[in-house]
């Protein structure tokens, strides 16, 4: 079976299109005898007659005509596939799964995927998943994700699996959310962690990090909390607050809505958030990988520069 030459394909197509020999040899700037013997190079090469002459023209036979009209839609796909690897050498184009904890993926994720979906230019298409840190990284390793946001809290390192590259796009601070002033006959909320050992604690469950950062910090101001109630969400921990059920820690990106009767101050000492992008050591050098990271690093910047905008508000 004769393989079809793709340059001298196109050369069949042009004429079809442009009618002359002379026209396809402007197009492709290329002499008209070149084009000539390019066209009678193909008929032998595929045993049939391609061209015929009409007085002064050339023009196309039947079997010309079904070869330059397969060639068009030949000469498309290869346009196509090469503008394709273009946009995946620029890091525009590509299919990638994301996995991140609940609020980044509510607030960076969200606000990134906004940013992608604006870009008439960006190609990128995204299958986004919620996960804990601790299963992110298990997704990571198994090959089951690309990329994930993952954090680490200041008084809870994270280790990180080998094979695993993570890089920083933010720290956030994690509030003291305690009933407000009006409830308190008018006094400041305490930021002394120690000042509440005898409250009761409302907390994540424990089986995330979100609890043992509670029980780290708890501990290091010299007593375990009393914890009379566990949610993963924290909108219901902060409501649980408002109601007097307990006091609870919860990093800003958390907040959404500061209940009524509610008071955020920063705990003494001071816990931070630590935000991490992570991926597979070799899949950084991937172009679109370094694109999309790029984009949810700007989302994650804008994201907490307006919650702790908003939150030193409400103070």
């Amino acid at each position: 079976m004769a393989v079809i030459d793709v340059r001298k394909l196109r050369m069949l197509a042009a004429l079809q299109r442009l009618g002359t020999v002379a026209a396809v040899a402007d197009e492709l700037r290329l002499s008209a005898p070149g084009v000539s013997t390019q066209l009678t190079a193909l008929e032998k090469e595929l045993g049939l007659q391609l061209t015929q002459r009409q007085g002064r023209r050339v023009t196309l036979t039947p079997a010309g005509n079904v070869l330059a009209a397969h060639g068009h839609d030949i000469l498309d796909r290869i346009s196509l596939a090469e503008r394709e690897l273009e946009a995946l050498r620029a890091g525009t184009a590509g299919f990638y799964t994301v996995t991140a904890f609940p609020s980044a993926a509510r607030t960076i994720i969200a606000d990134a995927c906004r940013r992608i979906l604006g870009d008439d230019g960006s190609a990128l298409e995204l299958r986004i998943t919620t996960s804990e840190p601790e299963d992110a990284l298990d997704a990571l390793s198994s090959g089951a994700v690309h990329l994930a946001v993952i954090h680490s809290y200041s008084n809870v390192p994270r280790d990180i699996p080998r094979g695993i590259t993570t890089r920083t796009i933010g720290t956030e601070p994690v509030w003291l959310a305690t009933r407000s002033p009006q409830d308190r006959d008018g006094a400041r909320s305490s930021t002394r962690l120690e000042d509440y050992a005898d409250h009761p604690w409302v907390s994540a469950t424990d089986d995330v990090t979100c609890f043992d950062m509670v029980e780290r910090a708890c501990g290091l101001a010299g007593f375990t909390p009393r914890i009379v109630a566990e949610s993963m969400d924290f909108s219901v921990q902060l409501h649980l607050v408002a109601a007097g059920v307990g006091v609870a820690l919860a990093p800003e990106l958390t907040i959404e809505h500061v209940p009524d009767g509610v008071e955020l101050v920063r705990p003494d000492p001071p816990i931070e958030r630590t935000l991490f992008l992570a991926a597979r050591t070799p899949s950084f050098a991937d172009a679109g990988i370094q694109n999309l990271a790029d984009i949810i690093e700007n989302s994650a910047a804008a994201q907490l520069a307006a919650r702790h905008q908003q939150h030193q508000r409400l103070r």
